[in-house]
């Protein structure tokens, strides 16, 4: 047996007490829904490679002994060429686990079998769970789990750990499982394990279906190079359709309740005898800025987010992956950006931090800096709004359905801006070789609804939304002192907002609009608001009655087609949150980057906008 490394300080902590369970095994095999059956928790399952790439931990009991429960990464292989890979081996070969169990996919042993051998020939302490079981059965495929076991000298249990069955007998094997359980050794090279896995797959299995046509013929048209884009755009305006349309109706319910607190709040402030400049500051600045932000961002995320997990439980997502790769390899990245780029459509911070699946530290900061080039949730609703207002005049469903198509020719060019700037990159600053990465396409699912819903709301939602409301309470603070605030009789946005106006005239906007994009920085939740402010002369954010007043008070203040498309250009290119600068800080190790990821989209916003407002004048 392999000399296995003494337990040191960087590996994970654990209690003492507790015997510790490491959950090995393949992208997509469902060790994260294991896991969850186990421990309880609400761990992220993903169905593209590298999706959990740090060691979640959790704690249940097997019987009167108390257990860790610990999600390793998905790995193919021990030898270790990714960080996904280097973790798995770190914490299987580190003497920590009292018990490693294996987990394989039924549809496709003999590629699993490959992982489990090299696991067997560094620990005596396995069990092997064949998840997926259920989805063998549909596809003919029988395993005999007897001869299984036989054939790797470890206890063997199959599973549908979706649906639960096996759970019971999984744990019971846990349970009783030996600490000297005799593995089968292997020193051999990975062609000969792969070979040795191949010949155990074939021996132990009984598949009456050469493949399944289903998914196969599905494929060939949703990955196709005539089909695949066009069907990615049809897909994406539906799901902004459907966040448009749903969206409407509670996002004006819940700006009324909100509203109606703050007329209480302020009541209660002028009974307790509160100063003015006190209860403005509390109650019309930081209370009323989160109660936008929370109106405004709380129904679209609410909808847009389980859509788009229920495309990553179907099992659709990496088929955008895959799309993608061609695309993302020709500019000299990585392919894994395009998973981290569709991060980024629902919070860019989000997707930052997802760009540490990416092995190469200069394609990793590729994606980093280019991540905010798609708009996050909180440039959503402007966009929409200033689609709706001057560039699409149906109303009813035609008018919301040419809404969601605008919004998607935005993306796409959002999306051709990222791979123009993820070239520009990795041909200047960032030079390098495209590294390769293996994607799997696991089956097409029947999305679980209830976990969706839950995941969605929890862990994304509430997660963005808490992030929102977290920097728009001092902002709103910052804005009410800037909009009561006066110098020389004159208030003090005004003043600003005039510096600013020979550079927004020269961009096709005026000094208020960029004003706005700057005060914003917090959350682009709040710069419409912030720029209602400024032009009504409010003291406070304020709220419109509809697309129509808005459209009256845009109009009244010299807004034309040009300055909505200018606006519209510099939404999508423009500096991100501080929350994405901080993240990107973070992640990359240095301010540099950070500074670099807010110049570089402002700058390109900024000549797009430049270049429109030169052409326009000259046609005009």
């Amino acid at each position: 047996m392999a000399l296995m490394p003494k337990r040191n300080d960087s590996a994970p902590s654990f209690q003492e007490k507790e015997k510790v369970i490491a959950l090995a095994g393949n992208p997509n095999v469902g060790k994260s829904t294991l896991f969850n059956r186990l421990t309880g928790m609400r761990q992220h399952t993903g169905n593209w490679t590298g999706k959990t790439v740090g060691v979640a931990e959790g704690h249940c009991r097997l019987g009167e002994q108390p257990m860790t429960v610990v999600d390793l990464p998905g790995t193919y292989s021990l030898f270790a060429h990714s960080e996904e890979e280097r973790v798995a081996k770190e914490v299987i070969c580190s003497e920590l686990p009292d018990l490693v169990a294996i987990v394989c996919d039924a549809t496709c042993l003999g590629r699993n079998l490959i992982l489990v051998l090299q696991i067997l020939s560094v620990t005596d302490r396995a069990v092997v769970f064949v998840n997926l079981m259920d989805e063998a059965k549909k596809k003919g495929i029988e395993i005999d789990l007897d001869l299984l076991s036989d054939r790797l000298g470890v206890p063997v249990v199959g599973l549908s750990a979706r649906s639960g069955k096996g759970i019971d007998d999984a744990v019971r094997v846990m349970q009783t499982a030996s600490d000297g359980v005799a593995p089968l050794h292997s020193d051999q090279e990975p062609r000969a394990l792969a070979e040795t896995a191949e010949q155990i797959a074939e021996e132990v299995t009984i598949k009456r279906q050469e493949r399944d046509v289903r998914d196969r013929t599905v494929d060939r048209i949703v990955t196709s190079k005539l089909f695949g884009f066009p069907l990615m755009l049809l897909l994406l305006a539906l799901i902004f359709w459907i966040t448009i349309e749903g969206a409407n109706i509670p996002s004006a319910l819940l700006a009324k309740g909100l509203f109606w607190v703050e007329d209480r709040l302020m009541e209660g402030m002028n009974a307790l005898g509160a100063p003015w400049w006190l209860s403005g500051a509390l109650v019309s600045g930081v209370y009323r800025t989160v109660a936008w932000v929370v109106s405004v961002m709380l129904p679209p995320m609410a909808i847009f987010f389980p859509l788009f997990t229920i495309l990553e439980d179907l099992g659709y997502l990496p088929r955008i992956a895959f799309n993608l790769d061609r695309c993302f390899c020709g500019c000299n990245a990585c392919g894994k950006q395009a998973l981290t780029m569709c991060m980024g459509f629902g919070c860019n911070a989000v997707g930052v931090t997802g760009c540490r699946i990416i092995d190469s530290k200069r394609e990793r900061l590729i994606a980093m800096l280019t991540n905010s080039f798609v708009p996050c949730n909180g440039r959503f609703p402007t966009l929409i709004a200033l689609i709706s207002i001057f560039f699409v005049s149906a109303g009813g469903f035609g008018g919301s359905l040419l809404s969601a198509l605008a919004l998607a020719g935005l993306i796409l060019l959002s999306v051709l801006v990222t791979l123009g700037c993820s070239k520009l990159l990795s041909c200047t600053l960032l030079r390098g070789e495209p590294s390769s990465f293996t994607l799997e396409l696991p089956p097409y699912r029947p999305p679980q609804v209830g976990q969706v819903i839950l995941r969605s709301v929890l862990d994304r939602t509430v997660f963005v939304l808490g992030r929102a409301v977290a920097v728009a309470a001092p902002a709103g603070l910052i804005l009410w002192i800037l909009a009561n605030g006066k110098v020389d009789g004159v208030g003090i946005l005004w003043h600003l907002a005039g510096w600013l106006d020979p550079i927004g005239s020269l961009l096709g906007m005026d000094g208020v609009i960029l004003l706005a994009f700057l005060l914003a920085l917090p959350a682009a939740e709040i710069f419409l608001p912030v720029l209602l402010m400024a032009y009504t002369s409010s003291g406070s954010l304020i709220e419109y009655g509809g697309l129509e007043e808005l459209r009256l008070i845009l109009s009244e203040n010299g807004w034309t087609a040009l300055s909505a498309c200018c606006v519209v250009i510099f939404l999508l290119f423009h500096f991100p949150c501080s929350t994405t600068l901080m993240t990107i800080r973070k992640e990359s190790g240095k301010l540099r980057w950070a500074i670099l990821a807010a110049v570089l989209p402002t700058v390109i916003g900024a000549l797009l906008c430049l270049i429109i407002s030169f052409v326009s004048r000259l046609l005009i």
